[in-house]
């Protein structure tokens, strides 16, 4: 028996999917959680053998939860096909990624997989996150970029970061020109498209 702790802001759908994998003959749902920073301490208590986590979640999202659990099986559900969230995924050792569209059995097959140290990737989203390359951000940029999605003003980036405030207009820019952005916020639209931010 495969023993799988799901991790999925929206009720509905989690126990959905709980409900379609216990139909499973070898797939039991150990543990439910709604939030990301639920999941760590569901796993010690559960000792499920396959995490299966959305993406966007409140408190810690899924990405965040891979990249602090390391060697867990783990299978991504997303509803954005962002190739920066794959690549950010497979780095953090996730096993398999697929949209939160596919078929019950096939998030079956994907759990079945990972379990058996397997991978199982949607080729759709594989495709594109191949096509679309690397961030051209570097990390100081992407932050930056990032709290500047939050709202912060170059002044609060500036202090956040401990730089100075024409840095941070310099991190900004080389942002936006890498981007091919006329602006900051059509910057953070791409970035965040692509699953950069």
């Amino acid at each position: 028996m495969i023993r799988v702790l799901l991790a999925d802001d929206e009720h509905l759908v989690r126990q959905a999917l709980a409900t379609l994998l216990g139909l499973e003959a070898d797939i039991e749902v150990v543990a439910q959680v709604g939030r990301g920073d639920q999941v760590a301490g569901a796993a010690e208590a559960h000792g499920p053998d396959v995490l299966v986590l959305d993406i966007e979640m409140p408190g810690l999202d899924g990405l965040s939860v891979a990249e602090s659990l390391p060697g867990r099986a783990m299978v991504m559900l997303t509803s954005f096909g962002r190739p920066g969230y794959l690549r950010r995924a497979l780095a953090a050792g996730v096993r398999g990624f697929i949209p939160k569209d596919a078929s019950a059995s096939e998030l079956a097959a994907a759990v079945r997989k990972v379990h058996a140290g397997g991978r199982y990737l949607d080729a759709e989203m594989a495709a594109s996150a191949m096509m679309a390359g690397e961030s051209p951000l570097t990390e100081r940029e992407r932050h930056a970029l990032a709290l500047a999605a939050s709202g912060a003003s170059v002044g609060e980036i500036s202090a956040a970061l401990h730089l100075t405030e024409g840095t941070v207009r310099n991190y900004l820019s080389s942002a936006i020109t890498k981007l091919g952005a006329s602006n900051r916020i059509t910057a953070i639209q791409t970035a965040r498209d692509m699953g950069w931010l």
